[in-house]
């Protein structure tokens, strides 16, 4: 490649989109997953196991908790600001 033909290569234009480092990074967050998170391995154990349904719903339960209590812990000023 020539240096007229390199000089008219550009690069991709820098996206205009603000950049978030903190999104999912907070305790609220954290929380939340890993509440989720140890109620799907509880629920997966259960039906391998079994199936054991009243574990099975036990983890159904705490999958709810888990996302109400992230949400809760949003409002109390744990999660990422809206700014």
């Amino acid at each position: 490649m020539d240096k007229a033909a390199e000089q008219t290569v550009s690069t991709p234009a820098t996206p205009t989109e603000e950049v978030h480092d903190h999104h999912g990074n907070t305790p609220a967050a954290w929380t939340a997953v890993t509440i989720v998170l140890i109620a799907f391995t509880l629920g997966a154990i259960a039906i391998v196991l079994g199936p054991n349904w009243v574990l099975f719903w036990v983890s159904v339960a705490l999958a709810v908790v888990g996302a109400l209590i992230g949400k809760v812990l949003q409002l109390l000023g744990f999660g990422a600001s809206e700014h």
